[in-house]
């Protein structure tokens, strides 16, 4: 097992994140197979992993509670366990003190290696600023009881918003954890958050290495071409090479549902290869060949046009990641806009359309992408 520094503790560099394990029967809420988690993180122990991430609603609440029994079986020393404040659950309030020690209660543990404010996006960052709920001041009180070893933040928000909260309570962070792999590095411009970070001096725990799988399995005819290059290698593995080519990187969480998933990423933890440059340019016509998108260059002569003055390029960006898969990133910033800022308060006046460079049917893409929308759950809604 490859480890990483971080202020002097060893963590290993895979991280086994809690929000997929495996469960009996399929679809959401099924619950979780417990028996079968507990074999693959007593695997996951014995072959060096170190550091454990849940969560306050993975699971439905079970999460916490089922990896706070399985690492039971071990000295409490050996072992990292990180957990986040439901600060994102933005139609529901919960009490900070409250939350914290049912936390605790609920992984039986009497304090955590890390500790991470949940997704700091768009709606939460109001509620992580409210002076009044003293989120941020009662944690880093927590942090001074040794209650909590590290404090940080994961997030999902666009690069003003992350921008925002690091200026307000940047100093007061350690680490940060963000979805980044190598369709995200253009499609969710996690290239520009990673150098944010890294520009603060604030080391990157990743979230979707693999993109929830699907990065794991490819065409066939991409495959074969990774597959020449690396003949000994999986295709999840390469995402997770990619990722050894950033220095600022320090855990790679994977949210493993099968025992073989764990066998094979702790295979490939075991040695730090990262892609050479022939390898990297590979994986970026991979990575071109799987997108489908609109040419938007961000030029904003539509958004000089526009009637309704909406952000078309901020859009057009979204809708483009819908066109790779359905977004709940999307979904959760467009229900973070007021309305008349939203896909659906376009009125086809053809402006945008007529003064586009790219020749994109702006109306046309609005309505395609509030079709998508409508099918997707409210952030909100999601517990």
């Amino acid at each position: 097992m490859i480890y990483k520094d971080f202020q002097g503790l060893q963590l290993s560099a895979l991280g086994f994140g809690t929000m997929r394990l495996p469960t009996k029967g399929k679809g959401f809420g099924a619950p979780v197979d417990e028996e079968e988690a507990a074999n693959m993180v007593v695997y996951a122990y014995e072959n060096g992993v170190n550091y454990y991430d849940t969560a306050f609603s993975y699971h439905g609440g079970e999460s916490e509670r089922i990896i706070g029994r399985i690492l039971k079986r071990f000295p409490r020393k050996s072992f990292y366990l990180a957990t986040k404040y439901p600060g994102h659950e933005i139609r529901q309030f919960y009490d900070v003190k409250s939350t914290f020690e049912e936390q605790m209660s609920k992984c039986g543990v009497e304090y955590f290696d890390f500790y991470l404010l949940h997704n700091v996006y768009e709606n939460s960052i109001k509620t992580y600023k409210n002076r009044e709920w003293g989120i941020i001041e009662y944690l880093v009180e927590q942090k001074r009881n040794g209650l909590i070893g590290h404090l940080g933040f994961s997030s999902h928000g666009r690069m003003e918003t992350m921008t925002e909260f690091l200026d307000l309570y940047g100093d007061k962070m350690e680490f940060c954890q963000i979805q980044l792999n190598y369709l995200d590095w253009t499609l969710q411009d996690a290239k520009a958050k990673y150098e944010l970070l890294s520009a603060h001096g604030i080391p990157v725990w990743v979230m979707e290495p693999v993109r929830g799988g699907k990065l794991a399995k490819l065409s066939s005819e991409n495959e074969l071409k990774m597959k020449s290059a690396r003949s000994d290698e999986s295709i999840a593995a390469w995402g997770f090479r990619w990722l050894q080519g950033l220095s600022n990187v320090k855990m790679i969480l994977s949210g493993m549902s099968a025992m073989e998933q764990v066998v094979d990423n702790i295979k490939t933890f075991s040695t730090e290869k990262p892609l050479k440059v022939e390898e990297r340019k590979l994986l970026e016509n991979v990575t071109e060949s799987m997108m489908d998108l609109l040419p938007c260059t961000a030029c904003r002569y539509c958004v000089e046009s526009c009637t309704q003055n909406l952000d078309i390029p901020t859009l057009l960006a979204y809708y483009n990641e819908c066109r790779f898969a359905p977004s709940m990133l999307a979904s959760m910033a467009i229900d973070a806009m007021e309305p008349e800022q939203r896909p659906s308060a376009c009125v086809d006046c053809g402006n945008c359309k007529e003064i586009c460079p790219q020749g994109i049917d702006v109306p046309e893409a609005l309505k395609a992408f509030q079709a998508i929308l409508d099918k997707l759950p409210h952030w909100g809604d999601i517990r």
